[in-house]
């Protein structure tokens, strides 16, 4: 399976690339073996039907103020399908707030064999024992993240919104490079720009990337059509009046159906 899909799997991480130090797609890229992480019996079985070849769901946590209909909401999208991860944003929350949502959430989501990604906050990452860490930062603040936690859990980047702000950021070597913002897929198709930066990302740059799509779930063909590794929803699957399994069997429906198959 390529990095790109093992990537935002928990116990699927099988290897690491070894940067040629370069980027762009010049050179074969080197893997090298890192130690896997065990999961219990009903995930190992869910990760036998991984797509390995085509653009995966990443999803975006609600901002529901109930803890309790978070969950729950969550717990149901996680039934309806693959998903590759999830990432959790702090939102409104305070940080005591913002960790006991973590702690509760976390290993309910790692159960099913889906990686936790903690926005914006290491340390809560670290507490509670997440798969990763996603950064929205200046280049400084994100060398500084990836250096004292990428050895332990991933480290994402996100808040780029130029083709020059993603290469500079890219220098860090991130795990992976997100266009959108959370909140912002309002409308039922993905933003024109995170489309333009993701393709142009796909087609020149090792690094995996998540394109954010839009609020309807068909919004998913236009993403994969990108070449990008994964596509994030948020609106289009915990929206209110949403039914989140259904949603997201639907999306993995269309991109069976859709994307364009990756070579290798």
């Amino acid at each position: 399976m390529p990095f790109a899909h093992r990537l935002a799997l928990r116990g699927g991480i099988g290897e690491r690339p070894l940067w040629n130090r370069s980027l762009f797609k010049r050179e074969p890229i080197v893997y090298a073996p890192i130690e896997p992480r065990s999961l219990p019996k009903d995930a190992e079985a869910m990760t036998e039907t991984i797509p390995a070849d085509r653009c995966r769901l990443v999803l975006i946590a609600p901002s529901a103020p109930d803890a309790a209909d978070a969950e729950e909401r969550v717990s149901a999208a996680l039934a309806g399908g693959d998903v590759a991860s999830l990432i959790l944003p702090a939102y409104d929350l305070d940080e005591a707030s913002f960790q006991r949502r973590a702690e509760r959430l976390t290993p309910l989501v790692q159960e099913r064999g889906v990686a936790v990604v903690i926005a914006g906050e290491p340390r809560i990452a670290s507490r509670v024992k997440a798969d990763g860490i996603h950064v929205e930062a200046s280049k400084a603040e994100l060398a500084n993240t990836i250096h004292k936690y990428q050895d332990r859990m991933m480290v994402g980047c996100g808040g780029v919104k130029t083709r020059d702000d993603a290469l500079e950021l890219g220098e860090t070597q991130p795990d992976y490079m997100f266009f959108g913002r959370f909140g912002y897929d309002t409308k039922p198709e993905p933003h024109p720009r995170n489309l333009g930066l993701g393709a142009w990302w796909s087609e020149m740059i090792e690094l995996p990337c998540i394109v954010l799509g839009g609020a309807d779930i068909s919004s998913v063909e236009a993403v994969a059509a990108t070449g990008a590794e994964f596509v994030a929803l948020s609106s289009a699957v915990f929206a209110a009046g949403v039914d989140p399994a259904e949603a997201v069997r639907r999306a993995n429906s269309i991109l069976d159906a859709k994307a364009p198959r990756f070579e290798g």
